[in-house]
């Protein structure tokens, strides 16, 4: 074994870690650096790279970085994910830009989706072969060898990522063309990782590495061999000064930086919140629209419309606010009715299938319930509603539909009795959070966690018959900030 080889038990041991899907991703991660060896399994390939002194120490611990596996970089390789990093930003990598681009993208992409593209391609490949349960990176791979895609050919990708209205996909090929050709200018490697890929405003282009004994520091792995990466010296990365960037802004965030930021949509039906509400979305850069006292067949008509409108496809978010009286289940907006307006189908009106604009982005639900008590409830007929109201009767429970956040806040409906007009501490609290700078480098969940401070210590002072109760229930996929240069 040469100095630069990889002990064959540590390739064992790692394979042996992997589950399927990483196997996979891994295999298409290698397949330009072994040609010949396409429909081989990943420890074949290893060795076979290992062999042909292909696979080093470095080369292993990248492989396993883009799977992010990083458990297995420390248990088996004893190395660092920032070490690893710091190597990547400053050398040559072993995998290439675009095969890394295709592994973050099918990680981003639900089954169902990838169903969707396996759909739209048999109109550009109809004598390739879909099987029903086939990934991303097969369909990937079965373009390639009918010279339908390649590393400076993925116009058909970037088409079909526009039919299913996955805009965050697109900008993530464009992003990768933008790095390629001025790559290409200057003559030098750049480098787009998997959560560099997704930030056009950052200058990535580092310079050349240069080995030297002075700037090299030694890990070794536990057989004893050596793992040689640049010492882990602090990235700089500037930024451009023309547009705003997020904070914190990764492949583990939402995009929030459309104009507007996405449609706020408040309804009111008492009257107290409307003002300040509509102050602090418009300053967070939302197109706000406000309805005041609607009964519930104006309200159903009003959520229809929004959430048919085309402007959400050019939107990052989607907010919507509800005040009423109203029981557990449902708001009663003007109308004092038993039933009421099911929570459950409001919901419904933006997940993905009924609003296919807002597909992967988030949707902010924030609910203020004055409750009624059952005894001073009026009994009528439900309200229909368009769309599927199956089991509109059950209690609201965390939604199948990803991206949504879902805050609920309840209190009886006596408060209001005593101070008709006074806001909800629920909502005025919301809004301090959301316009104070410093609050809104937190992500929502931790603002919200404050908005649950601030409201249960409001309670300690309160009759009990006038406490609020609050209810969190999200299907985030990631972290979500609101920006930072606004109100």
């Amino acid at each position: 074994m040469t100095r630069c080889q990889v002990p064959a038990f540590l390739i064992h041991q790692i394979q042996e870690e992997l589950d399927k899907e990483e196997e996979e991703m891994m295999v298409f991660l290698c397949r330009d650096l072994a040609p010949d060896l396409a429909n081989a399994d990943l420890k074949e390939i290893l060795l076979a790279l290992n062999e042909r002194e292909k696979l080093t120490p470095v080369g292993l611990s990248e492989l396993l970085y883009r799977v992010k596996r990083f458990d297995l970089l420390r248990r088996i390789l004893n190395t660092e994910k920032a070490t690893v990093e710091a190597y990547l930003a400053r050398s040559f990598r072993l995998i290439p830009d675009y095969r890394v681009l295709m592994v973050e993208i099918n990680e981003n992409l639900e089954k169902d989706e990838v169903g969707s593209l396996g759909f739209l391609l048999r109109d550009y490949a109809p004598r390739m072969k879909m099987a029903k349960d086939k990934s991303f990176l097969a369909l990937i791979i079965d373009l390639e060898k009918l010279n339908l895609v390649a590393p400076n050919q993925l116009d058909l990708i970037e088409n079909c990522f526009r039919s299913i209205h996955r805009i965050d996909l697109i900008r993530k090929i464009q992003t990768y063309k933008h790095k390629a050709s001025v790559s290409s200018v200057h003559c030098q490697p750049v480098y787009v990782n998997a959560h560099q890929a997704s930030l056009p405003n950052f200058n990535l282009i580092e310079p050349p590495y240069h080995s030297g004994i002075q700037n090299e520091s030694t890990e070794k792995l536990q057989n004893g061999s050596s793992l040689t990466l640049a010492a882990a010296e602090p990235l700089h990365m500037s930024i451009e000064e023309s547009g705003s960037v997020p904070h914190k802004m990764s492949d583990d965030s939402y995009r929030m930086q459309s104009q507007p930021l996405g449609i706020c949509l408040i309804i009111d039906c008492i009257g107290n919140d409307t003002d300040v509400l509509e102050e602090t979305f418009r300053g967070l850069g939302y197109d706000v629209h406000c309805h005041r006292y609607l009964n519930m067949s104006s309200m159903n008509q009003t959520l229809l419309e929004v959430a048919r409108w085309q402007k959400h496809k050019n939107c990052d978010s989607f907010v919507c606010i509800l005040v009423s009286r109203g029981n557990s289940q449902s708001i009663f907006c003007t109308d004092h009715t038993f039933s009421g307006f099911p929570l459950e189908q409001i919901k419904k009106y933006f997940t993905a299938d009924s609003c296919p604009g807002l597909l992967g982005k988030p949707k902010l639900f924030f609910i203020q319930s004055y409750v009624v008590p059952e005894n001073e409830q009026e009994c009528t007929c439900l309200l229909e509603v368009d769309g599927n109201a199956d089991n509109i009767r059950a209690k609201v429970t965390i939604p199948h539909a990803a991206d949504i956040f879902w805050s609920h806040c309840k209190v009886d409906v006596s408060t209001l009795e005593q101070s008709p007009t006074s806001p909800s501490k629920y909502l005025r609290c919301l809004a301090e959070l959301l316009r104070n700078p410093y609050k809104r480098k937190l992500c929502i969940l931790a603002i919200h966690m404050e908005l649950n401070k601030k409201v249960y210590d409001g309670n300690m002072t309160a009759d009990p018959s006038q406490q609020y109760s609050l209810l969190l229930q999200h299907t985030l996929r990631k972290k979500l900030f609101f920006p930072l240069d606004c109100c």
